[in-house]
């Protein structure tokens, strides 16, 4: 089948959407892309085809610095602060329907697909209106409790509620919804969506045979966004009382958030098989999150499975679904989000039976790896073919 794609993350660094359309053209489909920011050059793989749409400006006016302002402090950055708090909301709505704006107008004249993928539900919208022009299946794709997520800005109670009400009507419409975790299977379901299936955030084993380590952790390695909700300031924290064990935070930095690395070392972004080399340099892998919303409550981080696929033990952030699947494969401990003294106990625990977590992650691998994934995604496809 003709498979369109929709996504408004920057798709290149995008692991789940490649991941899933190298799937699909294994399967043998062909797959389109429309997404974000795609750097020039840039090759999603063979019989996959990618397209780019930006987004809107950000907040800031022509000229201006990033972030919101030079200044940090005093009467002017304050105003400052305040006035993003205010329109944050309006603004990631504009810029969100100007993408989908921009993606209806390439696609105006385009032959009709066979199925429209839509990842996430800022592009849903979208998805269902093509959908229903091309007579196409439509497959909706949440990477994540949407409505529920902790967001910065002022609070949206009602357009949450009316968000979810629009959400489930939308996806009403899909022959099948994807998403991340059962946890949010589970609310999904409840909203009355018939079919929804769980295609996790895995990664492949391949050739990645479970590498040979020392007996003790050199350290520990957050690798993700270094921004507001990963309760990165536990991790800071911990790496005082974790000394001489080394404390590595590796990722892109949000405009904007400050935090004190003292006693960290802060890296930029890494490859995937760069991370693994980190993650097995030091040993143990953190899974932070903030216990701050729902969303939070049911993720399953990429990172999780990524620390599965290098080999390396985790500790992760007390929360049900890590909590569930982290003690059911004895992947290593969690700790109470928001207190550095919780995560440091956590490391030692797993530093002190870290040949035990070791054998626990290999024996895991094969179950928590992307080839299991993969098959539940080809599977819906083929159903959708079928039908």
């Amino acid at each position: 089948m003709n498979v369109l794609m929709l996504v408004q993350s920057p798709v290149a660094g995008d692991s789940r959407v490649l991941r899933e359309a190298a799937t699909l053209v294994e399967a043998g489909h062909e797959v389109r892309i429309v997404g974000r920011d795609v750097p020039d050059g840039f090759v999603a793989g063979p019989g996959v085809t990618v397209e780019s749409v930006s987004r809107s400006r950000g907040m800031r006016p022509p000229g201006a610095p990033a972030g919101l302002a030079a200044a940090t402090s005093g009467p002017q950055a304050a105003v400052r602060r305040t006035g993003r708090w205010l329109l944050l909301p309006e603004h990631r709505e504009r810029t969100e329907r100007h993408w989908r704006r921009a993606a209806a107008a390439l696609l105006a004249d385009r032959p009709a697909f066979d199925v429209v993928h839509a990842h996430d539900y800022n592009t849903l919208e979208l998805g269902a209106e093509l959908a229903r022009r091309w007579s196409a299946r439509l497959i909706y794709d949440s990477h994540e409790l949407w409505f529920d997520r902790g967001l910065p800005g002022r609070p949206t109670p009602v357009s949450r509620r009316r968000g979810r009400r629009h959400e489930a009507r939308l996806a009403a419409e899909a022959k099948v919804v994807l998403t991340v975790s059962e946890g949010i299977a589970q609310r999904l379901r409840g909203r009355r969506l018939a079919d929804v299936r769980v295609v996790r955030n895995t990664f492949p084993l391949g050739d990645h045979d479970a590498p040979s380590l020392p007996d003790r952790p050199a350290g520990l390695a957050y690798a993700g966004r270094i921004g507001p909700g990963r309760d990165l300031e536990a991790v800071v924290g911990a790496a005082a009382l974790l000394k001489p064990l080394r404390t590595v935070l590796a990722g892109p930095a949000d405009p904007g958030y400050r935090f004190d690395p003292t006693g960290v070392e802060v890296m930029p972004p890494m490859s995937l098989s760069e991370v693994d080399k980190l993650y097995q340099e030091l040993g143990v892998a953190v899974v932070t999150l903030t216990d701050t919303c729902e969303n939070h409550r049911l993720a399953l981080p990429n990172k999780l499975f990524h620390a599965v696929r290098a080999g390396v033990p985790v500790v992760a952030a007390n929360l049900p679904e890590l909590h569930s699947v982290v003690l059911h494969h004895g992947l290593g401990r969690l700790y109470q989000p928001g207190s550095a003294s919780s995560l440091a106990t956590a490391v030692q625990a797993v530093a002190a039976d870290y040949a035990g977590y070791l054998e626990a992650v290999r024996k895991a691998r094969p179950a928590l790896a992307w080839e299991q994934d993969a098959r539940v995604l080809a599977d819906t496809y083929a159903d959708l073919e079928a039908a």
